[in-house]
């Protein structure tokens, strides 16, 4: 018969608890499989914009990235349609290095981590910095791989205006804080300058700005010109160049959204300008596509008006305790067709829409904003009484002076026949001259002030004549 055991003295029960607990950590550590083995599948078939993996159908995931090593470095791709014996994968990168037969990996869902010392730098789309600057600083905090926006009836409510500094939004389309406004134009309007005006506004604490299929030329210069190395030290740049891939462009505002709320998270009042919101849907239609799925409008698959409204309606005013993210939307409006479906889609989706006419650009006067065919869903919560009062007189005027420009063009206009058009032919060329603003100019620190300045500057002369 067998001795018994001895019993354990009480002075060794902590050892002995600090063995159990380092032997229960190791067991979690190699209780998930995906840290034992690295999954993974080979090539089938290599298209331009995509290529065929197998072997990876029963553990894949839709949005994973998966990975390449080649060559000497490693290519990076995310998996956009699942089958059973196959997945299709869209590469972030050229993928001419890739063969039939190479194997693929599985990386897991993307996360971005961004960190406080961001601002002022610029990234790509997968968050690797492209300013020649030190390695960037990644947040200790895991981010979710699928941000969604919060609860519809836990968000704050929107109630501050801010001034931009443009006179002709702050009078006619004002904006508040966590307010997604559109800024709707065609190519070569004037566009970006406006959105540069936009960034500068001092009443942000961080700005983030997505440039999505911008000609390399130009990203420096917006950055560093138009932008300014002011406004830069607040500012964190996402930029996918027309010259990447289509998977590029179409993550690029997923980063600069997670960006913007990290930093709406601890408290900020962020601006995110995303420029532009159709080069984004462009990027979806060619992955869509490229995925097997048949267009429905304008050569638009459906799951790109699905993705729309998924990505603006993370922007807006966040949880209680939280800061908000105010977003300036460009539409690149193509053809100056402002009911192509993006344009009309988008319209539908954020607070208001401001429209860029080609027409008054072609007259010279910037930002070539129409104040007639501009509207801000949230400006009575901006405006005083009197503000509105005067705002909708001056729509009023206007329109009058508009609506009646080929009956003067063709001299069948009569001076005093009617009083309310002899002031609107008097004052509207010198309310234009009043909203005209350039970057040089400067913000405009009260825009009604000034313009009732103007008026008066310009009435005064007319006074004496008579």
């Amino acid at each position: 018969m067998s001795a018994p055991l001895p019993a354990i003295r009480n002075e060794n029960l902590p050892a002995f608890d600090n063995r159990l607990d380092a032997l229960e950590r190791i067991q979690q550590r190699f209780a998930d499989d995906k840290s034992l083995v690295r999954r993974g599948g080979r090539i089938t078939e290599i298209a331009p914009t995509h290529f065929k993996v197998r072997g990876l159908s029963s553990h894949a995931r839709l949005g994973d990235i998966v990975e390449h090593l080649g060559h000497g470095r490693s290519r990076r791709g995310e998996i956009v349609q699942i089958s059973r014996e196959e997945v299709l994968v869209a590469p972030y990168e050229s993928s001419e290095e890739v063969g039939v037969g190479d194997a693929i990996f599985t990386r897991g869902p993307i996360t971005i981590t961004p960190h406080t010392s961001w601002r002022g730098r610029a990234i790509d789309a997968l968050a690797r910095p492209i300013d020649n600057g030190p390695a960037l600083i990644r947040s200790a905090r895991h981010e979710v791989a699928d941000s969604t926006p919060p609860a519809a009836l836990s968000r704050q409510r929107v109630d501050t205006g801010f001034m931009t500094g443009v006179r002709v939004i702050d009078i006619f389309t004002p904006l508040c804080f966590g307010q997604r406004m559109g800024i709707f134009a065609g190519s070569g309007v004037g566009k970006s300058t406006l959105l540069a005006m936009l960034a500068g506004a001092d009443a942000f604490d961080t700005v983030v700005v997505a440039l999505i299929g911008e000609r390399g030329r130009e990203v420096r210069e917006f950055l560093e010109d138009t932008i300014g190395a002011a406004a830069m030290a607040k500012t964190v740049a996402v930029v996918a160049t027309s010259d990447e891939s289509a998977m590029m462009r179409r993550r690029a505002p997923d980063t600069a959204m997670r960006v913007a709320e990290h930093f709406r998270d601890q408290g900020h009042r962020v601006l995110l300008v995303l420029d532009s919101i159709t080069r984004f849907a462009h990027a979806l239609r060619e992955v869509a596509i490229g995925a097997g799925e048949p267009p429905v409008a304008r050569g638009y698959p459906a799951s790109v008006f699905t993705e729309l409204p998924k990505l603006l309606e993370r922007a807006g005013p966040g949880m209680e305790g939280t800061g908000s993210i105010t977003a300036i939307i460009s539409v690149l409006v193509d053809g100056d067709d402002h009911n192509d479906p993006v344009a009309d889609s988008v319209r539908g989706i954020l607070d208001g829409h401001v429209v860029l006419d080609r027409s008054i650009a072609e007259q010279g006067r910037y930002p070539p904003v129409n104040p007639l065919s501009s509207i801000s869903r949230l400006a009575g919560k901006a405006w005083s009484p009197d503000q509105r009062l005067l705002v909708s007189k001056l729509k009023a005027m206007i329109s009058r002076f508009e609506d009646t420009r080929d009956i003067r063009l063709l001299g069948a206009y009569q001076p005093g026949a009617d009083p309310e058009l002899d002031l609107a032919v008097r004052q509207v060329p010198t309310i234009y001259e009043a909203l005209a603003q350039s970057p040089a100019d400067g913000p405009s620190f009260d825009p009604f002030s000034d313009l009732a300045s103007h008026l008066r500057a310009k009435e005064r002369p007319h006074v004496q004549a008579e």
